[in-house]
C-alpha cells in the first residue's frame, strides 16, 4: 500500500483524538454520549446503548449519571484557579455540586497534587463516593496564600444511564473477534484516545473488506462498570461466539509493545499476539495476568473466561506520564 495512504489516516486518526481530546468525560454523562457520536460519525453502523441507573449487573449497579458545565476555586486575590475550561482534570471525577467559602486549610482537604510531579494535574476520580475535589500542580498548590477561598461545582448527579457504543461486523461464520476499548476518561491521549481512535480506524479498514472469514464485534465502553455492564446483557452470545479478542489501551506511545494475556495464558488471542509481536515488533514485554488492571479484568472474570488479552504500548501504570 502507497505510504501517503498510511500517512492519510495517520492524519485522519490523529484528527480525531484531537477533536475528542477537550471532551469532559466520564463513566456516564453527556461527554462520553457526545465521545460517542464523533465516533459513529467514522463508522455510522455503530449502534449506541442507554443503561438505565440502578440496573444490575451481576453483583455492581450502574450508578446515577453525572453531568458538570462549570467549576473554579475563586483565590482571595480574585484569581480563578482550577478552572473546567481550561482543563477538565482540575475537577474529580464525579464530585457533587459545591459553593462554598472555606479558609485555605479547609480547602487543602479537598485539593489533590503529585509533589513528585510538581507541574502535573492529577487525574482523580470518586464514582461511588459522594464528595467534591480539585485537581491542580503541587508547584501550584504551594503558592497557594492564606485567606478566604470560593470553591465552585456546578454539576448534577441524577437517575439517567451509561451509555456505550457498539458495531457489529457479519462475516462468513458466526466465530467473532471481539475488541473492547474505553470511553471514560477525560483530556488523556494515551490512556484513553488511542484506544477508541486506533479501534475507530480497525473498524472502517474492516468494514473496506469484501466478505471477511470471521465476525467481529467492536464495543466502545466505560472501563470496569461499562465491560461489566455490557457482559451482564451478552454473557450468552458472548461466550457461544467469541473466539479472540482484545482489550485496546494504552497504544499511543512510543515505547516498546507489551502484552497481558488472558487469565488462561493460552487462548488463540495470546499465542496470536505473542506471534504478531515477536515478528513484527522485534521484543516486547511481557506481563502475567497477575497484573492485570483494565478490562481484561472482567471479560476473563472466573466464569466468565473469555479469550480476551490486553495489547499496549507502555502498560498503565508503567510509564512516567500515566
Amino acid at each position: 500500500m502507497p505510504q501517503n495512504i498510511f500517512s492519510e489516516q495517520g492524519k485522519q486518526m490523529h484528527d480525531l483524538a484531537s477533536r475528542l481530546f477537550p471532551i469532559c468525560r466520564s463513566i456516564t454523562g453527556d461527554g462520553v454520549r457526545q465521545t460517542l457520536s464523533i465516533i459513529k460519525e467514522h463508522i455510522p453502523d455503530m449502534t449506541i446503548h442507554e443503561v438505565p441507573s440502578g440496573t444490575k449487573c451481576f453483583d455492581w449497579t450502574v450508578p446515577l449519571e453525572w453531568n458538570i458545565s462549570e467549576a473554579y476555586i475563586k483565590c482571595p486575590d480574585g484569581e480563578r484557579i482550577c478552572d473546567l475550561n481550561e482543563n477538565n482534570l482540575h475537577v474529580v471525577g464525579y464530585s457533587i455540586p459545591t459553593d462554598r467559602e472555606l479558609t485555605l486549610s479547609e480547602l487543602q482537604e479537598h485539593l489533590h497534587s503529585l509533589p513528585e510531579l510538581p507541574d502535573a494535574i492529577p487525574y482523580v476520580t470518586s464514582y461511588y463516593n459522594e464528595r467534591w475535589g480539585f485537581c491542580l500542580s503541587d508547584k501550584k498548590r504551594k503558592s497557594l496564600k492564606e485567606g478566604t477561598y470560593r470553591a465552585v461545582i456546578n454539576s448534577t448527579l441524577l437517575p439517567g444511564s451509561l451509555t456505550y457504543g457498539e458495531l457489529y461486523i457479519q462475516g462468513e461464520v458466526k466465530d467473532e473477534v471481539f475488541i473492547s476499548t474505553y470511553v471514560c476518561h477525560p483530556s488523556m491521549a494515551n490512556n484513553e484516545l488511542s484506544g477508541p481512535v486506533v479501534s475507530t480506524f480497525l473498524a472502517k479498514w474492516i468494514l473496506s473488506l469484501k466478505n471477511p472469514h470471521y465476525s467481529y464485534r467492536f464495543v466502545f465502553v466505560p472501563e470496569t462498570i461499562g465491560s461489566i455492564t455490557y457482559i451482564s446483557k451478552n454473557i450468552g452470545k458472548l461466550k457461544k461466539n467469541v473466539i479472540a479478542g482484545y482489550n485496546v489501551s494504552c497504544i499511543g506511545d512510543e515505547r516498546s509493545y507489551s502484552l497481558l494475556p488472558s487469565r488462561n495464558g493460552n487462548t488463540i488471542s495470546d499465542r496470536i499476539a505473542r506471534h504478531v509481536l515477536r515478528h513484527v515488533a522485534g521484543s516486547y514485554v511481557s506481563y502475567s495476568f497477575l497484573d492485570r488492571g483494565s478490562d481484561e479484568r472482567q471479560y476473563c472474570a472466573p466464569g466468565i473466561d473469555l479469550p480476551i488479552a490486553s495489547v499496549m504500548r507502555s502498560k498503565y501504570g508503567q510509564y512516567p506520564e500515566y
